[in-house]
C-alpha cells in the first residue's frame, strides 16, 4: 500500500474539504467506480470521506475543528473498493486499494484568549482617581506564547473613566465616578500579541458603580408641626 501525506492548515473550517485522494485502477467505464472509506486511524473522528462519482476521487472533509496546540498530525487508513464487481473475477474477492494518509496539521498565528467570554466588575462612586477597578487577562493560545498588550477601545467622542495598564490588564479609574449619573459603564477592551500587533481581540467589560450614601434625604416641602395644646405626650 501507498503513502501519502496532506497539510491541512488549523484554521480550515469544519465541513469544509481538505484534501482528495484517487485509487489506482487500470479499469475504465463502470468497472473503474470507486468507493473510498477510512477503516481506522486516529483521525476516524475528525476525517471523514466521501466519493466524487464524476473524478472518482475520495473527498476528505474535516468533522471536527483541528488545534495544532493539542495534535500536530493524524493517520488515516482509507480504502478504495470497486463497486461494480464483475461475475467472472468474484472468487478472486472485491477490488481493493488500501492506502495510508499521514495529514500534518498546519500552525496559524490566532489572537489573543481572553480568559472570560465577558467581564463585570464593581467599584464605588466617589472613589478617588487611579481606583483599581479590576484586571482582565487574554493569552497567546499559540505555542509561541506571545506576550500580550492591553488597551480600551475607545471611540473618538467618549468620555474617557477609565485606563487599562497595556501590559498587566489592570483597568482603573481616571475620574470620579458618581452613581447618581452614570450607573453602569460598558467598556470594550482589546487585546494584541507583540509579535503581530494585527491580530486582535475584544470584550466587553461592564462596570457597576456602586453607591455611596452621598445624598442626604430631603423632605419634599417644609412641614408645619402643629401640636395640639391638650394632647398627651406621644400623641
Amino acid at each position: 500500500s501507498e503513502h501519502y501525506q496532506l497539510y491541512v492548515p488549523e484554521s480550515a473550517q469544519v465541513g469544509s474539504a481538505v484534501g482528495k485522494i484517487k485509487a489506482n485502477d487500470a479499469d475504465t467505464g463502470s468497472n473503474a467506480d470507486m468507493t473510498y472509506s477510512i477503516i481506522n486511524g486516529d483521525g476516524v473522528g475528525i476525517f471523514s470521506i466521501s466519493t466524487d462519482k464524476e473524478t472518482r476521487e475520495g473527498i476528505l472533509s474535516l468533522k471536527k475543528p483541528l488545534n495544532y496546540e493539542k495534535k500536530k498530525s493524524y493517520t488515516l487508513n482509507i480504502e478504495g473498493a470497486n463497486t461494480h464487481l464483475d461475475f467472472r473475477f468474484s472468487h478472486l474477492g472485491p477490488f481493493k486499494d488500501a492506502t495510508m494518509l499521514k495529514i500534518i496539521v498546519g500552525d496559524v498565528d490566532e489572537p489573543p484568549l481572553f480568559s472570560m467570554p465577558s467581564y463585570v466588575m464593581e467599584v464605588y462612586e466617589n472613589a478617588k482617581i487611579g481606583t483599581v477597578v479590576g484586571t482582565v487577562l487574554a493569552q497567546d493560545p499559540d505555542s509561541a506564547n506571545s506576550l500580550v498588550r492591553y488597551f480600551i477601545d475607545y471611540n473618538p467622542e467618549d468620555d474617557r473613566f477609565f485606563n487599562i495598564d497595556a501590559n498587566t490588564g489592570t483597568i482603573k479609574t481616571t475620574k470620579v465616578l458618581d452613581r447618581e449619573e452614570t450607573p453602569w459603564y460598558n467598556i470594550t477592551v482589546a487585546a494584541s500579541e507583540n509579535d503581530n500587533p494585527s491580530l486582535l481581540s475584544h470584550v466587553t467589560v461592564g462596570i457597576r458603580v456602586l453607591d455611596v450614601n452621598d445624598n442626604p434625604p430631603e423632605l419634599a416641602r417644609e412641614y408645619d408641626i402643629v401640636v395640639c395644646e391638650n394632647s398627651k405626650p406621644g400623641q
